[in-house]
């Protein structure tokens, strides 16, 4: 294959070194029923989590052979306790896990082995692709570390402490209206790395449309659930009314009415809603039922790109990012390093899109209309269980949370759950009928 490795990563070393910090932050505080934690559909035991983060770095940067075979591990029976592809869900409780003294010794032992065998290999882009592979992974368990302590109820430690500017204007709202036309879905090759359901760029045409410029509020939201848009069976799918009713739910999963007042369950706290945050821990379905409520649509993830990534009045020009071609900053979108909790939909004008669409970048993950399928030509990577196994079963979402890595993201980036899903730090954005 073509090792493409990232253009704008220049120190994979630093990226490597502080990337795992954050993932130690969040584990900090930890007792030892919380290393396990419940057994839950949605969430891994923390126990289990870390030694997996360390065994798949092993894996690709220290043990991966060419020929497809894997030289041995430094931790005996490692590939029966983490290899996720192969360990069910639902026995990591189960396993004879190492304990948390032994597993941190074996994330540790693995880096310092890695990081040897990296500056050997300087120069080399296959070592380089694994490298990067390996540290994306690992900011995507930061992710889903960030969800358990919200699942779980555990005090938020995920926080940069950066104050995230607020809008100077009093609302962006409304719609936007695009042309469409024709346009290059997908990664292209020059792009540094990308994952495979990124590749590779093809055209596809779009009909004129018109998006909002935010993602839908927890005011907007509310009014739905209000007026009893959780009990009216019109707004459902079969797929959604059958979710909702073995579910019983009633209103987004972490809120609370106090007396006349929503409030929604933060991490360890309960906080009266934000009216102008975007509504977030909401799956696919209760998105769905919104817009069926509202007279509204989830965009397809080839109208969520073409608004994220073109230009006015030049086809030719993708941007890597809304705001253009430079990576984020505190001013462009709320990412890791941020404030550690979601913005309100006014903020951070400095990234809107060339269309002067908000926060189509960080905050929140956006749900569309898509089912994850793959691109015309799809090969898998090394990788391969990253993507094609949920081909068909699992629907995109884009453009980042706040908990999401910087480096990780990207406007051609495809995230993917099933539709039930609500622990993710996902929202959604509209566009009219």
């Amino acid at each position: 294959m073509q090792y493409s490795i990232s253009d704008g990563i220049s120190d994979l070393t630093a990226l490597s070194a502080g990337t795992r910090a954050r993932l130690l932050g969040l584990i900090v505080g930890l007792d030892k029923a919380q290393w396990l934690g419940p057994k839950l559909p949605i969430v891994n035991p923390p126990l289990w989590e870390i030694g997996h983060v360390g065994w798949f770095e092993e894996r690709w940067c220290l043990r991966y052979r060419p020929d497809g075979g894997l030289s041995a591990s430094l931790m005996p029976l490692a590939d029966a306790l983490y290899d996720s592809a192969r360990v069910d869900h639902n026995t990591r409780w189960d396993l004879p896990l190492p304990d948390v003294a032994l597993t941190l010794d074996y994330l540790a032992a693995v880096r310092e082995a890695a990081e040897a065998r990296f500056q050997q290999q300087a120069g080399d882009r296959e070592a380089a692709y694994f490298r990067t592979l390996s540290i994306f992974h690992e900011q995507m368990h930061c992710e889903a570390l960030t969800y358990t302590r919200q699942t779980l109820g555990y005090p938020a430690v995920d926080k940069g402490g950066v104050a995230i500017p607020e809008s100077l204007h009093s609302s962006c709202a409304g719609d936007v209206e695009i042309p469409g036309g024709r346009f290059d879905l997908g990664a292209v090759e020059d792009a540094g790395f990308v994952f495979d359901n990124e590749k590779w760029a093809h055209g596809v045409d779009l009909r004129p449309f018109r998006m909002a410029r935010t993602p839908v509020t927890c005011a907007q939201f509310a009014e739905f659930v209000d007026a009893g848009g959780y009990r009216d069976r019109s707004f459902w799918s079969e797929q959604g009314w059958s979710w909702r009713m073995q579910e019983g739910a009633l209103a987004p999963v972490y809120w609370q009415c106090e007396g006349n007042t929503w409030c929604r369950r933060v991490n360890d706290r309960l906080e009266p809603l934000v009216e102008r945050e975007p509504v977030v821990h909401v799956n696919w379905y209760e998105a769905e039922a919104w817009c069926h409520w509202a007279g509204r649509r989830l965009p397809s993830e080839a109208e969520w790109e073409f608004a994220a990534s073109t230009v006015p009045d030049s086809p030719h020009i993708k941007r890597k990012y809304p705001w253009g071609q430079t990576a984020h900053s505190p001013v462009t979108a709320n990412l890791h390093g941020g404030a550690g909790r979601c913005a309100t939909v006014d903020a951070l004008p400095a990234g809107d899109s060339a269309w002067g669409i908000r926060q189509m970048i960080g905050n929140v993950w956006e749900w569309t209309a898509d089912w994850l399928k793959p691109y015309p030509g799809f090969v898998r990577d090394p990788y391969a269980e990253y993507s094609e196994p949920w081909f068909g079963n699992h629907k995109v979402l884009r453009g980042g949370c706040y908990a999401t890595s910087p480096e990780l993201i990207r406007n051609t980036w495809r995230n993917f759950y099933t539709p039930d899903r609500r622990d993710v730090i996902a929202g959604f954005r509209t566009c009219a009928l």
